[in-house]
């Protein structure tokens, strides 16, 4: 299976009618035919908290949601991708259920990392875990066995109750890869196609490490989980947030990698008003990426674009989003914040609110991503050109439902008669068809206050140009029908 070199969506289930069967009537009647590249379908499992990624089995779908049917119903015309949390199952899943009544006399007890398997004499001494990469204040999470009465410590990077609801496996365990073999079985079986492996970076768990990426030991899991993904079809999409080098060093391995260094350059160009950190990223990235603007979690910053961006940059981008409403997330480990206190992980958003709902703005960003090599991605709530929900932000307390809008199909009726909207289904259509993005891609020297990106294909040509002091874009095109050059405005 070859990943098609068109636009994707990534939506919940629930996000576009509030179920499988209405999200395949929303993209039937508003979308149809538009996303070829594939739907990126974020988690639609029974769930126990993260909306969706602390969950309980990939062998069934949410009854809420629908059920596997209606999945291939909108599989039949679009290529589907699910998630895969390789590090972490639900707290209430039949697995981890079944060790907190027996113990270490679990069928699954091996499944998840006691404390003793990593420090055998007790807790980690406290120069061990100052190197540890934080995802929560504490990592681990103490559990009674029910038959025992005894506290069991185990490891779990994720969660915002205590204990966490997100209880990480242990991939050096036989039970553990025989476990995920038969959930990509079942994808494949249900014609998934694509599978992002979820907070990869996480899996393995090592003394003297930073438990993030540990080499050689995270390549030996992605060479295993790609053997058996390309033994059943699928194709997958490692999701690690991390500097720079380590992407390239998956790229370089032939995986594909995410760009989530993108989001903030393009903000960036725009609200400073300046290509010179765009252009320069445009430059060094590799091509095997897929790119985004948006997405259900927030716009990185730390660590992903360390080495990328000046801290009085950032900082400038940063608070003219929280004036516009964003709030954000923090680095919780000290050593991985920027020597002057700088400590942004994430900037929660709408990117359209960002942008200050200017419509030219914000169509110039699409088009900046469209251009750039890769295979775009685009979120449901910048489908619509969404604004912020800070009502779902005040009502939940969850800083990421700002970008996390749940829309009826009437909400959709009306979003789509929008001029943003109309405008930016068809720059989609174009980056869908034009034969060029099959072609050499070209970054043209420029000012500092503009940037020129083309694609050339045996004699057709499509050039993006975006003056960034005036807040303009335009595509010219050789058209293939016609073969007259053809201007689409933005």
């Amino acid at each position: 299976m070859k990943v098609k070199n068109q636009v994707q969506l990534i939506t919940y289930p629930d996000s576009m009618g509030g179920d499988l069967q209405k999200l395949n009537h929303v993209l039937d009647k508003y979308f149809p035919g538009l996303f070829q590249g594939g739907i990126h379908i974020l988690p639609p499992f029974p769930s126990s908290g993260d909306r969706g990624f602390a969950p309980l089995t990939y062998l069934e779908i949410e009854p809420k949601f629908g059920s596997w049917e209606d999945l291939k119903r909108i599989g039949d015309k679009h290529a589907i991708l699910l998630d895969l949390m390789v590090n972490h199952i639900s707290a209430k899943s039949y697995y981890f259920q079944d060790f907190l009544k027996k113990g270490r006399k679990s069928d699954y007890s091996d499944l998840f990392i006691t404390m003793d398997k990593i420090w055998p004499e007790g807790n980690p001494p406290r120069e061990e875990m100052d190197k540890v990469f934080l995802r929560r204040t504490d990592p681990f999470s103490d559990f009674t066995i029910e038959k025992t009465g005894k506290v069991e410590r185990v490891w779990t990077t994720f969660g915002k109750t205590t204990p966490s609801e997100q209880i990480d496996f242990d991939m050096t365990s036989p039970i553990a890869r025989q476990l995920l073999s038969e959930f990509m079985t079942n994808f494949s079986n249900n014609h998934v196609k694509i599978v992002r492996l979820d907070a990869v970076g996480y899996v393995i768990k090592k003394i003297g490490t930073t438990c993030f990426f540990v080499e050689p030991d995270i390549y030996r899991f992605l060479e295993w989980i790609s053997e058996l993904a390309h033994s059943l079809d699928i194709e997958i999409l490692p999701e690690i947030h991390a500097d720079y080098t380590t992407q390239i060093k998956l790229a370089e391995k032939g995986y594909w990698i995410y760009d989530f260094i993108l989001p903030f350059t393009v903000l960036d160009a725009l609200l400073n008003k300046t290509s010179k950190r765009l252009k320069h990223y445009l430059e060094v990235r590799p091509h095997n990426q897929f790119t985004t603007l948006d997405c259900h979690d927030g716009i990185p910053i730390k660590p992903d674009l360390n080495g990328f961006y000046q801290s009085e940059d950032a900082r400038k981008v940063v608070d003219i989003c929280l004036k516009r409403g964003a709030n954000l997330s923090l680095i919780f480990s000290p050593k991985h914040k920027d020597p002057d206190g700088f400590d942004v992980h994430q900037i929660r958003c709408a990117y359209y609110s960002m942008l200050d709902c200017n419509d030219s703005a914000y169509l110039a960003a699409r088009a900046i991503q469209f251009f750039t090599p890769g295979i775009p991605q685009i979120y449901y709530v910048g489908l619509l050109a969404g604004k912020n929900d800070l009502d779902a932000v005040a009502r939940t307390g969850e800083g990421r439902e700002i970008n996390r809008h749940n829309y009826s199909v009437d909400e959709i009726d009306w979003e789509v008669q929008r001029p943003v909207v109309k405008k930016l289904i068809e720059l989609i259509e174009f980056r869908n068809t034009h034969p060029a993005f099959n072609g050499n891609f070209e970054l043209v020297e420029s000012t500092d206050h503009e940037i020129t990106l083309t694609w050339n294909n045996q004699g057709l040509f499509a050039k993006l140009y975006v003056d960034f002091l005036n807040i303009s874009a335009g595509i010219s095109y050789l058209d293939p029908n016609s073969k007259k050059i053809q201007m689409l405005d933005l």
